[in-house]
């Protein structure tokens, strides 16, 4: 209702008894969609913000206003210095006009998204502060006035519709009157509940009330009423800091949960993709029970054997086992056991993974309960800040910035495109760590990072290899060569396109190439 023609009126007159013979010294806009003007009497100073956005529009009016140095421009300067004459109020009509010395004329028409601030010299339309609404030029002050025949006889004529004779009231105060009995009661009943409302909106108290949880100022005593106050000016400034104060809170609290459920989403994903990894892992995991069924059964295993079946006492029956030929059946059992325990440590590494996203996830869902809770914008801001749940300036994690996978308790890293890769091993890798690329052909930089006092396991490596080749040009090929190399020997002289980089010093594996 703070722009409803009720209030506009009243504050249209309490804004005539405050301004008339003051002076307009500002006028200014440094937000979009905003406009200050600046007003002097001897060294007393006051000032109306307009805040005429799409989908808000209202006056405020601050007890002082701090100019910004930069990014601010001066309007309407045809003003400057000139008095304030009067303050006109339109009939019927949501809009008022100061008017000035030299015949100006500045209107403030408070029409919803269609809210705008006109300059006139001479009643015609000369300035608008927003331009985008050009229809503006061809309004005439003298045609806003509006008479509207309010007497009973031709509420009566009309059928008794509130909304012909009344089309000020709009939805707020039609609302009042339905609380109040207006559609049970006769004709003269219902012209009875009208005057009674005229009565509150002619010499109103303003409410600061909320409406549908949302705040409001109101000229009637509906919905939740928080403040009261005598003054048009102060309640359109009590109005505005309510506004500010949910909207603000929830505008961050939208932001906040956003943040919050892309990381659950990010988290869960990762839960699912690691879950189904370490069931397939502990499905297909029978290196022990190879090496176990092939130490039990040495004396029947011939030389250079590459297959042979052999006795599985585990489940009574005979299996098919691949061997090296090059190696006795007890290096190859050992081939098997090194196999087992490096299965064991990637099934503990993804479960110690698992634990630690699902107390992240459990975390999340904490945050989000919390968050919902919050009614004060101090108390979330702070919530925010001692939780590290603000994106400002946050650098994106290795998570986000690259494709991650984890082998036999080694991560591996892998590149999503040349600027990306560019990142990945000038910023994230470090020397001792281990550098892949498909040889001769573009694709994605591979990192295998380092853990101290450890070699690169040959299967890791020979994983890390099919992934350099599944992530190049030759994806589609059978077999394809990288080239590896800890990342200290890879450099990116100065000139080199993204991506490209000298490799000082390779080996090269022929591997097939596999997805993660």
């Amino acid at each position: 209702m703070h722009n409803n023609y009720y209030y506009i009126r009243q504050l249209s007159g309490e804004l005539r008894k405050k301004l008339t013979g003051w002076t307009l010294t500002t006028c200014f806009s440094q937000e979009k969609d905003e406009l200050v003007v600046g007003f002097v009497r001897d060294k007393e100073e006051f000032y109306i913000k307009a805040v005429l956005k799409s989908d808000f529009a209202c006056l405020v009016f601050p007890e002082t206003f701090h100019r910004a140095r930069k990014n601010s421009v001066d309007l309407f300067e045809e003003l400057m210095d000139l008095q304030i004459l009067d303050v006109v109020q339109y009939q019927n009509e949501r809009s008022f006009s100061l008017v000035l010395e030299k015949d100006y004329l500045l209107l403030f028409k408070m029409h919803g998204n269609r809210s705008n601030i006109i300059l006139f010299r001479h009643n015609e339309a000369i300035d608008l502060f927003h331009n985008k609404l050009a229809n503006d030029f061809s309004i005439t002050p003298e045609a806003l006035h509006r008479h509207l025949d309010q007497q009973y006889e031709a509420f009566v004529a009309n059928g008794y519709q509130v909304q012909s004779l009344f089309p000020t009231f709009g939805k707020p105060v039609t609302r009042y009157l339905l609380t109040n009995g207006y559609e049970q009661a006769d004709g003269a009943g219902k012209w009875k509940i009208i005057t009674n409302t005229l009565t509150f909106l002619e010499e109103p108290t303003f409410y600061i009330t909320n409406i549908d949880e949302t705040p409001a100022l109101s000229l009637l005593p509906v919905g939740d009423v928080q403040q009261t106050t005598q003054s048009a000016i102060e309640a359109a400034n009590l109005f505005y800091a309510a506004f500010a104060r949910i909207t603000t809170l929830e505008a961050e609290k939208r932001v906040a949960v956003k943040l919050l459920e892309k990381k659950k989403s990010q988290t869960e994903n990762y839960l699912l993709k690691t879950y189904g990894k370490l069931e397939e892992i502990e499905k297909e995991s029978k290196n022990e029970h190879l090496a176990n069924i092939i130490m039990a059964n040495l004396h029947q295993i011939p030389a250079r054997a590459e297959t042979i079946e052999l006795y599985d006492f585990y489940h009574d029956r005979m299996i098919p086992v691949k061997l090296k030929k090059d190696l006795s059946p007890q290096k190859n059992a050992e081939t098997y056991y090194r196999k087992a325990k490096n299965e064991k440590i990637e099934i503990n590494k993804l479960k110690e993974a698992i634990s630690v996203k699902e107390q992240e996830l459990q975390q999340i869902e904490t945050h989000l309960q919390v968050i919902d809770n919050i009614e004060q914008f101090k108390e979330l801001r702070k919530y925010l800040k001692e939780h590290k749940l603000t994106d400002e300036k946050a650098e994106p994690t290795p998570e986000l910035l690259f494709k991650k996978t984890e082998y036999m308790g080694y991560e591996i890293w892998i590149g999503k495109n040349a600027k990306n890769n560019d990142l990945l091993t000038q910023k994230y890798a470090f020397k001792e760590d281990l550098w892949l690329h498909a040889k001769d052909v573009t694709g994605s930089h591979v990192i295998i990072k380092y853990q101290a006092g450890k070699n690169f396991p040959e299967p890791v490596i020979e994983k890390a290899a099919e992934l350099a080749a599944y992530y190049s040009k030759m994806r589609t090929d059978s077999l394809c060569p990288v080239i590896y190399t800890p990342k200290k020997y890879v450099r990116k002289p100065k000139g080199l396109p993204e991506g490209a980089v000298v490799v000082d010093k390779e080996k090269v594996l022929m591997v097939e190439p596999k997805a993660i």
